[in-house]
C-alpha cells in the first residue's frame, strides 16, 4: 500500500532519458518510436566529400587521458614518451567539442578504465604494456605516485583538464585497443541512434584506428579527423593508417572542414522532416 508521498510521486510524469522510448495513455503501451528528422550538412572529406546526417553523428575523443598525456602519467614517465605531440591535438579538439555542444551532435569520451585487479586482461595485453613484466602496466601502482594506471576512477584514467569535458556526455570505459571489445560501446551508440563517427584522439595508429576498423566492420560510418589526432609513431606510420582509412573504412577530413559541417547542422536543429526530405 503507497503512502501519500509515494502515490503523488507515481502520479507525477517522469522525463523519460532517452527520445527514443515507449509511452503509455488510458492504459495502452505504444511501441512507436518518434520520427527523428535527418539534418543533412555537408563536409569536405577524402577521398571524396559526403554528407553527414548530423540527427546521427557523435564527435569520439579517444585516450586523451591523464596517463597518456600528462607528463607525470604512466605512457610519458615508464614509457619514455614525450607528452608534447600527444597534447597537439587539443586546440582542435576543444573547437569540436564546442562546435558540436551548438550542434547538438553528442560527445562520446572513449577511455581506458581497465578493472584494478585487471582480472579480464590477456597476456598480449599485459605484457605488451609491460615488456613481459619489465615496466609498470595497467592497473599496477604508478612510479609517480598518481595510484593505480589507468584503473576506472583513478587520476591516471581522468581526461586531461585542458579539454572541456562535462558531466552530461557520454563516457565509455575500454579495456582493449578497440573501444568495441569488452566494453559498452556499441549498444550505447545504438541506443542514441548513432550511425556516424568522427575520430579524434590519441594515438591514431593504435586504439583510435583499432576503435575505427572495428566500427567500420560492425557497420558504423568513420570519419577520421587528421589533425585532431596524434601518435608519437612515425610520420609513416600516420600516412599508412589515413590511406588505410581513404581506401577500406571511411573518409578523413579537417577540423576546420568539421566545424564547418557543424556550424550547418546548428543552424537546422529544429528542421521538419519535410524541410529535411524526410525522417530517418
Amino acid at each position: 500500500m503507497m503512502d501519500g508521498m509515494t502515490a503523488g510521486a507515481a502520479g507525477k510524469a517522469r522525463k523519460p532519458k532517452h527520445a527514443d522510448h515507449w509511452t503509455a495513455k488510458d492504459g495502452v503501451t505504444s511501441l512507436v518510436r518518434p520520427a527523428r528528422p535527418s539534418r543533412p550538412a555537408a563536409l569536405g572529406a577524402a577521398p571524396q566529400p559526403v554528407e553527414l546526417d548530423l540527427a546521427r553523428t557523435a564527435l569520439v575523443i579517444v585516450d586523451m587521458q591523464n596517463d597518456f598525456c600528462h607528463p607525470e602519467g604512466w605512457f610519458p614517465a615508464v614509457r619514455g614518451v614525450d607528452p608534447a605531440p600527444l597534447l597537439a591535438p587539443v586546440d582542435a579538439i576543444n573547437r569540436l567539442i564546442a562546435a558540436s555542444r551548438a550542434a547538438s551532435v553528442p560527445i562520446l569520451w572513449l577511455n581506458w578504465g581497465v578493472r584494478e585487479d585487471a582480472a579480464n586482461l590477456p597476456p598480449h595485453v599485459l605484457d605488451k604494456a609491460t615488456a613481459c613484466g619489465e615496466l609498470p602496466g595497467y592497473s599496477d601502482p604508478s612510479p609517480t605516485g598518481h595510484g593505480p594506471i589507468l584503473v576506472e576512477g583513478s587520476w591516471g584514467a581522468a581526461t586531461i583538464d585542458a579539454l572541456d569535458q562535462r558531466p552530461d556526455d557520454l563516457v565509455v570505459h575500454k579495456h582493449r585497443l578497440s573501444g568495441f571489445k569488452d566494453s559498452t560501446l556499441d549498444s550505447v551508440l545504438r541506443r542514441a541512434g548513432i550511425t556516424t563517427l568522427l575520430f579524434t584522439g590519441i594515438n591514431i595508429d593504435r586504439c583510435v584506428f583499432a576503435t575505427l576498423t572495428d566500427a567500420s566492420f560492425e557497420g558504423y560510418d568513420v570519419v577520421l579527423v587528421e589533425d585532431a589526432t596524434a601518435t608519437p609513431s612515425p610520420d609513416y606510420v600516420r600516412e599508412a593508417v589515413l590511406y588505410l582509412t581513404r581506401l577500406l573504412y571511411g573518409f578523413t577530413t579537417s577540423a576546420t572542414e568539421v566545424e564547418a559541417c557543424l556550424a550547418l547542422g546548428a543552424d537546422n536543429k529544429t528542421a521538419t522532416p519535410e524541410q529535411n526530405g524526410g525522417s530517418l
